[in-house]
């Protein structure tokens, strides 16, 4: 047991579990006896927007975001800050675009869509993708607050990994979508919390938040605004604003974790109300991340733990930090611990129900001749189980994969561009068929994996991704940390292949594009080719009922416009 990590913060740490379970023991004892499979998945279809909208935030908003995010202003600045502009764009698209139609058509699985406009096939490949991605994408957050627990506490690294996932799996089994619902609520407000416990004693320790921003400009970590419209560098306004809008719409837009959400309201009004509320709690949860990496800098501006050996990654400067400033007040470090453990527990059982509609809606149901409602429940919390373990094994590629928050956000691009591309393809254009739109997804999934894949092996130079100085003038003592057997194992089995050959055209264009852009990329790929083949296999020839495309109509303000026009014609003459 860590020194500085007392039995005061353990409690507290094992109170935010407790209530997670208990949350799910509430609502599994609440729905006993009637829980049926809209119900254990769906929410019953009868949640209210206010809390679906801290769900949203609260999912979207992982441990990826506690860790990596304030580590990503501490080397890079606060032009992070920028995704406010990009979360805004997000929100107005997926609200006007996506969830007008998925709602009209009262789906369950995202992918139901793909079917209805396509044809099986294209569901299926749809699915598989998803699940794919978001397997990965989970290994990544149930291991990154499990870094943080073995830097501030001491706990065994995997032994914290499994608890995570098996906490999960508990309240997603028990409690269904509305467990995980109001276990986000909760967990949303600790995560503030954990946040603010830092940003706050930073302040105080350094004279107040005015100084705190002082360093950071002096450091050159207010440096915002930076218009270059190179697609090779790492972070700009055009690749935030642009990249950023791509890799977050297909999360928000088409992504079974969080469309499963908003679908779960009890009316599109209840959708739209959680969607537009989510934007605020997304705001706030940006700022606190950007705070805190502010506050990274101004505390280490002068002793960086980093390169001092104090720590062994970027992602635990935080916990580090937070057991530093905060161990003077018992409880405070297992409130931040906490935070770090909910973003995870929010996003990890997101992911578990989202895969567990998935595989009951696009998978299981349709191979079962008049299933009963019972049956569907039951193998909905099976499955939920299944997936809890499985994402607890995934956590172990997660260990190889490097930096949390650029990883986790090149999944989402590699996967997730070419869904939104398939998504916006049958939602715009009229004359997509189910063969262009096989096709556009084959391209669009190949071109984005080839090229995340070089870029991992091939990361760009220095010259590309703009690191900020960081100082060990002051630095009086070091520690010897533990063999780092990953970076091991990447230096004398990665770096052979990363050295042999010279940098080629490939290695410095387009493996060294912005991390942000490949969701861009295999959208458009994905709607360009799946166009063309469209119109050559005869799509302009077919008729699509408009149900399934996106009209005017759908809009806020179309639909103000209708009701207004149908008010004017109503008046007499």
């Amino acid at each position: 047991m860590s020194e500085d990590f007392t039995k005061w913060d353990y409690m507290v740490f094992i109170l935010m579990l407790l209530i997670s379970a208990a949350i799910g023991v509430y609502y599994a004892w609440k729905e006993r006896g009637k829980q049926t499979e809209t119900e254990f998945l769906m929410g019953g279809r009868q949640m209210s927007g206010v809390p679906v909208s801290l769900s949203l935030t609260a999912s979207f908003m992982s441990a990826v975001t506690v860790l990596g995010t304030p580590a990503e202003v501490y080397r890079f600045g606060a032009m992070f800050s920028l995704f406010c502009i990009t979360y805004t764009l997000v929100v107005i698209i997926t609200t006007e675009l996506y969830m007008p139609v998925f709602y009209r058509l009262r789906i369950s699985s995202t992918y139901e869509y793909l079917e209805l406009r396509f044809n099986k096939l294209v569901r299926l490949l749809g699915t598989v993708f998803f699940i794919t991605q978001t397997i990965l994408y989970t290994g990544i957050v149930i291991y990154a607050p499990a870094l943080a627990l073995n830097q501030v506490t001491g706990f065994e690294l995997w032994g914290a990994v499994v608890t995570t996932g098996l906490v999960c799996t508990f309240y997603c089994a028990l409690g269904g979508l509305k467990a995980v619902i109001w276990t986000d609520v909760f967990q949303s407000v600790v995560m503030v919390a954990g946040f603010s416990s830092v940003i706050i004693q930073t302040a105080q320790l350094q004279g107040g938040i005015s100084n705190v921003m002082q360093h950071a400009e002096e450091g050159g970590r207010l440096r915002i605004w930076d218009f270059n419209l190179n697609p090779l560098q790492r972070h700009t306004f055009w690749t935030i604003i642009i990249g950023g809008t791509f890799t977050w719409t297909s999360i928000y837009g088409v992504n079974q974790s969080q469309v499963q959400r908003y679908l779960a309201c009890k009316s599109k009004g209840h959708a739209r109300l959680a969607l537009y509320l989510n934007l605020l709690g997304l705001w706030i949860i940006l700022a606190c991340a950007v705070l805190s990496g502010l506050s990274l800098y101004s505390m280490f501006r002068d002793c960086d733990p980093w390169t001092s050996h104090k720590v062994r990654a970027p992602d635990q400067l935080m916990p580090y930090l937070a057991v530093l400033i905060l161990n003077e007040f018992p409880g405070l470090p297992g409130l931040f611990v906490s935070s770090a453990y909910s973003g995870t527990l929010s996003t990890v059982s997101s992911s578990i129900t989202a895969l567990a509609a998935v595989t009951v809606e696009d998978l299981i149901k349709p191979q079962l001749v008049s299933p009963s409602q019972r049956t569907l429940s039951l193998l909905s919390q099976g499955i939920s189980v299944f997936f809890g373990i499985l994402c607890i094994g995934m956590a172990a590629l997660a260990s190889l994969m490097g930096g949390l928050l650029q990883a986790a956000l090149s999944i989402f691009g590699m996967i997730g561009g070419p869904l939104l591309g398939l998504f916006t393809l049958g939602l715009l254009n009229p004359y997509a068929n189910s063969m262009g739109s096989f096709i556009g997804l084959m391209f669009g999934f190949s071109f984005s994996i080839w090229t995340g894949v070089g870029a991992y092996f091939y990361p760009p130079p220095s010259s590309r991704t703009l690191p900020l100085p960081l100082s060990v003038a002051n630095c009086t003592l070091t520690r010897s940390l533990p063999l780092n057997f990953t970076g091991l194992i990447e230096y004398s089995v990665l770096m052979p292949w990363k050295t042999a050959f010279r940098r080629n055209f490939l290695m410095n264009n387009l493996y060294s594009l912005s991390y942000l852009y490949l969701s861009t990329l295999g959208t458009l790929m994905t709607i360009l080719m799946g166009s063309v083949f469209s119109f050559l296999t005869g799509g302009h020839e077919q008729s699509i009922d408009p149900k399934y495309l996106w009209t005017k109509e759908d809009m806020s303000l179309g639909q103000y416009l209708t009701k207004k026009k149908e008010e004017v014609s109503e008046l007499p003459a």
